[in-house]
């Protein structure tokens, strides 16, 4: 409020939305020069759409009662073309955005948006959720965003775990920033526990085969409550998702993650306003999200990085309200526990597994068997599990080379183990795949099933066209192929770089050839005369300047 730069940090479910929007509407309605339809007065921009359409939502409550201030949400999944005529008509003195919605509002110049003309009247610029804005690779929107806005301006960033690159961002874009760091009162101050006091974390030890099964049993007993199940990946996400639907009745249980285009903000709101139900998700929903009454946050896999972890229970008991947070561990990882107690100041109880639950994996697959959609997403899931915890920023205690990768494919309930790096040239005498060939699966979709029959023709024509030539390419597994393409696009970009010249194919030819004949000469291959009736016979004049020293230092 007095004009100062600020970076907060205050520990999840505190209230950090209150606490920009607030000030921000002080500020404008202090402008001397009212703001007119199309000038924009402040900007908060936030990592996810979800987070984006929860900020609006807590900013319309106020903006109701002042009706000269108009604001627009700029978020992914919407027509960026209806955006700009809304923001023609309606006006935006105050935008709540995503970043690459954002910037790509400010290149729309050719379809009559000026938004860099717009922001020259901006008073506060807000980042939320800083250090996961920069987490997720927002870093080069969020500098080509920086460039267009004014440099007289008030920045805030808002945060529940300050990182090394939220410290970068504040020397670059904050000028002496005042630095917020609210902490829970009692017990907790002393010890500076980054979780809620109201929370009860918990945590439980079972194999992977055993994993589903007991969350299974868990969701059964708490059908009345409200749940979030976090897993590592979208397509672990695809998988457990449609298992749990069959295996938890009466319960509305909905999914979402980062790859869903359209369909994310509808669920969203939806489950927002369910008393009960299940969300299984990514981490795309463990910073900010503010979903009224949940109960419990389980997390299926543990997150990449302890912040994480914290932000993921956070979901819970939120202004003052009970929650409680349950993850589950492999015997492997049980020093997690300790690691989070010190890394985290996050104290956790053990909840032992549950006796005689029900072994659901049979039923998981015999619907693999039934529906190839089924198989098909377990098969990715596992990959996609396997590569996501080779990346854990834990590696000392998540190890994959400690794996039991046949309990982990018996607790995906996969029919066979994919063809995988991680696998090549490794046994499993635990894991019995099934006696027939998978690829006799069919698609329970009648069109999809249809398209692949008719890919497998085409596969089986080729084949018998190819059949006796030497086949020199070797298949490589579809995990590999997205980080094969990326390498090779980095190389060319980088060969390209290094040449930074502008010579022709024909040029670096000739230039080579000429290469050729020096090194002959030197090596006494060929006379003097004989390379200089060569170079001029080319048909080329080989010029060369004299350097004097004066010029050179110069």
């Amino acid at each position: 409020m007095s004009n100062k730069d600020v970076a907060a940090e205050a520990v999840t479910g505190s209230g950090k939305t209150l606490a920009f929007v607030i000030p921000v509407l002080e500020i404008l309605l202090r402008r001397e020069e009212k703001l007119k339809k199309t000038q924009v007065g402040a900007i908060i921009i936030t990592p996810t759409r979800e987070l984006a359409v929860q900020i609006d939502e807590v900013l319309s409550h106020f903006t109701k009662h002042f009706p000269q201030f108009s604001q627009i949400l700029l978020i992914g999944g919407t027509n960026p073309v209806e955006d700009i005529e809304k923001f023609k008509e309606h006006g935006g003195n105050i935008i709540v955005a995503t970043p690459g919605r954002l910037e790509d509002m400010f290149r729309r110049k050719a379809d009559g948006l000026d938004l860099a003309r717009c922001v020259k009247s901006l008073d506060v610029l807000v980042l939320d959720e800083a250090d996961r804005l920069l987490d997720m690779g927002f870093e080069a929107s969020i500098n080509a965003i920086l460039d267009f806005l004014p440099k007289q301006r008030r920045t805030g960033l808002f945060s529940a775990t300050q990182t090394q690159e939220v410290e970068n961002l504040v020397r670059a874009g904050l000028r002496n920033p005042v630095r917020i760091s609210v902490k829970e009162k009692g017990v907790a101050a002393s010890s500076t526990q980054k979780t809620p006091t109201r929370l009860e974390n918990y945590y439980m030890i079972c194999r992977a085969d055993e994993k589903f099964n007991q969350l299974v049993h868990f969701l059964r007993q708490h059908k009345q409550e409200k749940h979030l199940v976090f897993f590592s990946t979208c397509a672990c996400v695809e998988y457990y998702g449609k298992a749990l639907e069959s295996m938890v009745k009466n319960v509305k249980i909905m999914c979402i993650h980062g790859k869903m285009k359209h369909k994310r903000n509808r669920i969203f709101t939806e489950f927002r306003k369910l008393p009960s139900g299940i969300l299984v998700c990514t981490d795309v929903m463990a910073r900010g999200i503010d979903i009224p009454e949940v109960n419990w946050v389980l997390q299926y896999d543990p997150p990449r990085s302890a912040s994480a972890f914290v932000h993921r229970c956070g979901r819970t008991a939120r202004i003052g309200h009970v929650g409680s947070a349950l993850v589950f561990l492999l015997p492997m990882e049980e020093s997690y526990v300790n690691f989070l107690s010190i890394n985290q100041k996050c104290p956790m109880q053990e909840m032992k597994p549950s006796k005689n639950v029900v072994d659901l994996l049979p039923k998981l697959k015999s619907m693999a068997l039934a529906d190839r959609a089924v198989f098909e997403k377990g098969m990715k899931a596992f990959v996609s599990y396997v590569q996501a915890y080779a990346k854990h920023e834990c590696s000392l205690i998540f190890r994959v080379k400690d794996l039991d990768f046949a309990s982990l494919a018996r607790g995906f309930a996969l029919l066979r183990m994919p063809k995988m790096p991680e696998l090549k040239g490794k046994s499993f005498s635990d894991f019995i795949p099934v006696s027939f060939d998978t690829d006799t699966i069919t698609f329970k979709d009648k069109n999809r099933e249809k398209q692949r029959q008719k890919l497998l023709e085409q596969q089986r024509k080729e084949k018998q066209e190819n059949e006796g030539k030497k086949k020199f390419i070797r298949n490589k597994a579809w995990s590999k192929q997205k980080a094969k393409k990326e390498k090779k696009r980095k190389m060319t970009a980088k060969r390209k770089r290094e040449e930074g010249s502008d010579l022709e194919d024909e040029d670096l030819e000739e230039l080579l050839n000429d290469t050729r004949l020096l090194k002959r000469l030197k090596k006494g291959k060929i006379s003097e005369e004989e390379f200089e009736k060569r170079l001029t016979g080319s048909e080329r004049k080989v010029e060369m300047e004299v350097v004097t020293d004066s010029e050179s230092e110069d």
